[in-house]
């Protein structure tokens, strides 16, 4: 297993009997944790969603097309960190661990989470990893109500 600061990158199986037989290939990650909510997300290039952690919940996020960086911090140095994902690339980001993503192509991902979004006291806290971009910054501004 690889990791960086707190995130895990997940290494998937591949049973080779699933590739062999002319179909495609069938590849499998086994999380640690049970998953108990999933979402599909969408990204358009050069936009940033993230900047945050979740205090009650484990996140698995799972880019399922395009490409991007996800960003967190070193937990003892504060340091950036910076992960380039593409398609197929898992990660575990546990409770508590600052992380955002900037699509650099148009991406798509899937988000699992340990617990209910909605059965969360707090579902985030929000930080500052990567600037948003005007346009973003200006809507915030208008919904002060809306997560990120």
């Amino acid at each position: 297993m690889q990791k960086v600061g707190n995130i895990e990158i997940l290494s998937s199986s591949c049973n080779i009997t699933t590739v062999k037989d002319g179909r495609g290939g069938i590849f499998t990650w086994v999380p640690p944790d049970p998953i108990k909510e999933f979402n599909l997300l969408y990204f358009l290039p050069g936009k940033v969603r993230g900047n945050h952690s979740h205090p009650e919940f484990t996140e698995y996020f799972l880019v399922v097309d395009g490409s991007g960086v996800l960003v967190t911090r070193d937990p003892d140095t504060e340091e950036e960190l910076v992960i380039h994902a593409s398609k197929g690339t898992c990660f575990r980001i546990p409770q508590g661990t600052s992380h955002a993503f900037h699509a650099m192509t148009v991406a798509t991902c899937v988000s699992m989470l340990t617990k209910p979004w909605d059965d969360c006291d707090v579902s985030i806290v929000r930080e500052q990893l990567i600037p948003f971009d005007d346009q973003y910054q200006k809507y915030v501004e208008d919904h002060p109500e809306i997560t990120q």
